[in-house]
Protein backbone atom coordinates (compact mmCIF):
# COMPACT_ATOMS: atom_id res chain seq x y z
CA UNK A 1 0.00 0.00 0.00
CA UNK A 2 1.20 3.28 -1.03
CA UNK A 3 0.93 6.81 1.20
CA UNK A 4 2.78 9.77 1.80
CA UNK A 5 4.55 11.04 4.89
CA UNK A 6 5.39 15.09 5.40
CA UNK A 7 8.06 15.09 8.37
CA UNK A 8 8.58 18.74 10.21
CA UNK A 9 9.98 20.97 12.61
CA UNK A 10 9.51 24.80 13.52
CA UNK A 11 12.30 26.77 12.97
CA UNK A 12 13.07 29.32 15.46
CA UNK A 13 10.28 28.14 17.79
CA UNK A 14 12.87 28.69 21.08
CA UNK A 15 12.38 31.81 20.31
CA UNK A 16 8.71 32.59 20.79
CA UNK A 17 7.60 33.78 24.50
CA UNK A 18 4.31 32.08 23.74
CA UNK A 19 4.32 28.33 21.93
CA UNK A 20 0.85 27.89 22.87
CA UNK A 21 0.42 30.70 19.30
CA UNK A 22 2.09 28.51 17.16
CA UNK A 23 1.36 24.73 18.70
CA UNK A 24 -2.28 25.73 18.86
CA UNK A 25 -1.83 27.42 14.82
CA UNK A 26 0.17 23.49 13.89
CA UNK A 27 -2.85 21.66 15.50
CA UNK A 28 -5.17 23.26 13.49
CA UNK A 29 -3.56 22.51 10.27
CA UNK A 30 -2.84 18.98 11.06
CA UNK A 31 -6.27 18.78 11.79
CA UNK A 32 -7.20 20.41 8.58
CA UNK A 33 -5.63 17.50 6.67
CA UNK A 34 -6.79 14.90 8.79
CA UNK A 35 -9.79 14.91 11.30
CA UNK A 36 -8.32 11.30 12.54
CA UNK A 37 -5.59 12.29 15.04
CA UNK A 38 -3.95 8.61 14.86
CA UNK A 39 -2.56 9.81 11.79
CA UNK A 40 -0.35 12.75 13.23
CA UNK A 41 1.66 13.47 16.11
CA UNK A 42 3.29 16.20 17.92
CA UNK A 43 6.68 15.40 19.54
CA UNK A 44 9.87 16.64 20.79
CA UNK A 45 8.16 20.05 21.46
CA UNK A 46 8.61 21.44 18.15
CA UNK A 47 8.67 18.34 15.75
CA UNK A 48 5.70 16.93 13.92
CA UNK A 49 4.60 14.06 11.59
CA UNK A 50 1.60 13.22 9.21
CA UNK A 51 0.57 10.30 7.38
CA UNK A 52 -1.42 12.05 4.23
CA UNK A 53 -2.50 8.76 2.36
CA UNK A 54 -3.94 10.46 -0.87
CA UNK A 55 -0.14 10.99 -1.92
CA UNK A 56 -1.00 13.64 -4.61
CA UNK A 57 -1.77 16.15 -1.71
CA UNK A 58 1.32 16.03 -0.13
CA UNK A 59 2.94 18.68 -1.59
CA UNK A 60 -0.28 20.68 -1.55
CA UNK A 61 -0.41 20.19 1.92
CA UNK A 62 3.00 21.15 3.03
CA UNK A 63 2.97 24.45 1.26
CA UNK A 64 -0.35 24.68 3.51
CA UNK A 65 1.35 24.09 6.83
CA UNK A 66 4.19 26.02 5.56
CA UNK A 67 1.36 29.36 4.86
CA UNK A 68 0.00 28.58 8.52
CA UNK A 69 3.60 28.52 10.30
CA UNK A 70 4.42 31.69 8.05
CA UNK A 71 1.71 33.37 9.57
CA UNK A 72 2.91 33.94 12.81
CA UNK A 73 5.89 36.04 12.61
CA UNK A 74 9.51 35.18 13.13
CA UNK A 75 8.73 31.20 12.22
CA UNK A 76 9.35 28.89 9.46
CA UNK A 77 9.14 25.44 8.95
CA UNK A 78 11.35 22.65 7.52
CA UNK A 79 9.47 19.85 6.09
CA UNK A 80 10.01 16.44 3.84
CA UNK A 81 7.85 14.44 2.14
CA UNK A 82 8.41 10.45 1.91
CA UNK A 83 6.51 8.61 -0.73
CA UNK A 84 6.26 5.11 -0.49
CA UNK A 85 5.25 1.99 1.04
CA UNK A 86 3.23 1.17 3.92
CA UNK A 87 4.18 -2.05 5.67
CA UNK A 88 2.96 -1.45 9.55
CA UNK A 89 -0.67 -0.16 10.09
CA UNK A 90 -0.05 0.88 14.17
CA UNK A 91 -2.67 2.45 16.67
CA UNK A 92 -1.08 6.06 15.62
CA UNK A 93 1.44 7.38 12.89
CA UNK A 94 4.40 7.15 15.01
CA UNK A 95 3.86 3.28 15.26
CA UNK A 96 3.55 2.46 11.47
CA UNK A 97 5.93 1.80 9.24
CA UNK A 98 7.58 1.12 5.90
CA UNK A 99 9.66 3.28 2.76
CA UNK A 100 7.11 6.66 3.43
CA UNK A 101 7.59 6.74 7.07
CA UNK A 102 11.42 5.75 6.55
CA UNK A 103 11.82 8.24 3.83
CA UNK A 104 10.60 11.03 5.31
CA UNK A 105 11.92 10.79 8.55
CA UNK A 106 15.70 10.40 6.78
CA UNK A 107 14.85 13.50 4.63
CA UNK A 108 14.35 15.91 7.51
CA UNK A 109 17.79 15.05 9.20
CA UNK A 110 19.03 15.47 5.72
CA UNK A 111 17.57 19.32 5.45
CA UNK A 112 19.00 20.65 9.36
CA UNK A 113 22.49 19.94 7.78
CA UNK A 114 21.82 21.30 4.12
CA UNK A 115 19.78 24.42 5.63
CA UNK A 116 16.74 23.56 3.23
CA UNK A 117 12.89 24.08 4.29
CA UNK A 118 11.56 21.63 1.64
CA UNK A 119 12.63 17.99 -0.25
CA UNK A 120 10.92 14.70 -1.16
CA UNK A 121 11.73 11.32 -1.35
CA UNK A 122 10.78 8.54 -3.01
CA UNK A 123 12.22 5.01 -4.03
CA UNK A 124 12.78 6.68 -7.67
CA UNK A 125 16.11 8.71 -7.76
CA UNK A 126 15.24 10.38 -11.09
CA UNK A 127 12.06 11.63 -9.80
CA UNK A 128 13.47 13.07 -6.94
CA UNK A 129 16.12 14.67 -8.46
CA UNK A 130 13.44 16.89 -10.81
CA UNK A 131 11.17 17.57 -8.13
CA UNK A 132 13.16 18.65 -5.77
CA UNK A 133 14.80 21.52 -8.32
CA UNK A 134 10.91 22.76 -8.55
CA UNK A 135 10.60 22.90 -5.34
CA UNK A 136 14.02 24.51 -4.45
CA UNK A 137 12.70 27.22 -7.25
CA UNK A 138 9.14 27.25 -5.42
CA UNK A 139 10.85 28.00 -2.06
CA UNK A 140 12.77 31.01 -3.51
CA UNK A 141 8.85 32.60 -3.12
CA UNK A 142 7.93 30.86 -0.31
CA UNK A 143 10.84 31.45 2.48
CA UNK A 144 10.35 35.54 1.49
CA UNK A 145 6.12 35.27 2.61
CA UNK A 146 5.13 38.06 5.16
CA UNK A 147 3.01 36.69 7.86
CA UNK A 148 0.37 38.51 5.46
CA UNK A 149 1.25 37.04 2.27
CA UNK A 150 0.93 33.62 4.15
CA UNK A 151 -2.01 34.62 6.14
CA UNK A 152 -3.73 34.75 2.15
CA UNK A 153 -1.94 31.31 0.36
CA UNK A 154 -3.31 29.63 3.55
CA UNK A 155 -6.66 30.63 3.18
CA UNK A 156 -6.66 30.24 -0.63
CA UNK A 157 -5.81 26.41 -0.04
CA UNK A 158 -8.58 26.09 2.66
CA UNK A 159 -11.04 27.56 0.43
CA UNK A 160 -10.46 26.48 -3.26
CA UNK A 161 -13.85 27.98 -4.56
CA UNK A 162 -13.97 31.27 -2.62
CA UNK A 163 -13.81 34.61 -4.63
CA UNK A 164 -11.11 37.10 -3.68
CA UNK A 165 -13.89 39.47 -1.86
CA UNK A 166 -14.40 36.53 -0.36
CA UNK A 167 -11.03 35.72 1.12
CA UNK A 168 -10.78 39.00 2.38
CA UNK A 169 -14.14 39.29 4.38
CA UNK A 170 -12.17 36.31 6.43
CA UNK A 171 -9.55 38.92 7.59
CA UNK A 172 -11.09 42.21 7.12
CA UNK A 173 -9.34 43.40 3.68
CA UNK A 174 -10.85 44.16 -0.07
CA UNK A 175 -10.61 42.06 -3.18
CA UNK A 176 -7.78 44.18 -4.79
CA UNK A 177 -5.68 43.34 -1.37
CA UNK A 178 -6.31 40.05 -1.64
CA UNK A 179 -5.00 39.91 -5.36
CA UNK A 180 -2.20 41.52 -4.55
CA UNK A 181 -0.86 39.81 -1.85
CA UNK A 182 -1.51 36.25 -4.02
CA UNK A 183 1.01 38.02 -6.63
CA UNK A 184 3.36 38.31 -3.56
CA UNK A 185 3.29 34.85 -3.01
CA UNK A 186 3.36 33.86 -6.31
CA UNK A 187 0.36 31.42 -5.43
CA UNK A 188 -0.48 30.91 -9.47
CA UNK A 189 3.05 29.35 -10.23
CA UNK A 190 3.14 27.52 -6.88
CA UNK A 191 -0.41 26.35 -7.70
CA UNK A 192 1.42 25.03 -11.22
CA UNK A 193 4.20 23.43 -9.44
CA UNK A 194 1.45 21.40 -7.53
CA UNK A 195 -0.21 20.19 -11.34
CA UNK A 196 2.94 19.55 -12.11
CA UNK A 197 4.05 17.46 -8.95
CA UNK A 198 0.47 15.51 -9.54
CA UNK A 199 1.69 14.64 -12.95
CA UNK A 200 5.01 13.78 -12.09
CA UNK A 201 4.07 11.33 -9.24
CA UNK A 202 1.38 9.72 -11.43
CA UNK A 203 3.79 7.99 -13.59
CA UNK A 204 5.35 6.57 -10.92
CA UNK A 205 2.46 5.95 -8.68
CA UNK A 206 -1.24 4.33 -9.43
Amino acid sequence: MTTSVITGDIIKSRGQTNPNIWISTLKKSLSYISSDKSYWNIYRGDSFQIEVKDWYQSFLFAVYIKACIKSIRGLDVRLSIGIGNKTYEGNTVSESNGEAFIFSGETIEALKKDKQNLRIKTNHFELDKELNLYFKLALIAMNNWTVNTAEVVKLSIAYPKALQSELGKMIGINQNAVSTRQKRAYLEEIMEVNLMFINKISNYYL
